[in-house]
């Protein structure tokens, strides 16, 4: 098939909003993704990252920086207020060099935010 850029989707919520809660929800969920996915941090071309308003102790780049993902851009921006959205939320979108088509991507979401895939991304 040969190497092309593809997206791979995950989010998790922070257990309060702290620096260390948030490095660690957001640590959690890049060991997943990169497990789930079968890439190396070389394979990546950007990161974006969003947090919900009530996020705001510390930037979740942060976390991949000390995971040694210092190489690639990173972005953090607040995800946009929606009415009886997920609070505590991290949202990613990692966009990565890959042979494997978008079928065979698995995008993960952990904690309260296993079920956004499926509602469209927002709490109802």
């Amino acid at each position: 098939m040969g190497m092309k850029c593809r997206g791979v989707r995950g989010a998790t919520t922070a257990t309060a909003n702290t620096r260390e809660a948030i490095l660690e929800a957001t640590q959690e969920l890049f060991r997943e993704i990169v497990l789930a996915n079968e890439f190396q941090s070389d394979d990546v071309g950007a990161v974006f990252l969003t947090t919900t308003a009530d996020l705001n102790a510390e930037f979740p780049a942060g976390a991949l920086r000390q995971m040694g993902w210092n190489e690639m851009a990173l972005f953090s921006g607040q995800e946009m207020q929606v009415p009886d959205g997920q609070a505590l939320c991290i949202r990613a979108l990692v966009l990565i060099n890959t042979e494997k088509s978008q079928r065979e991507l698995k995008h993960v979401y952990l904690r309260d935010a296993k079920d956004l895939r499926n509602r469209g991304g927002h709490q109802k």
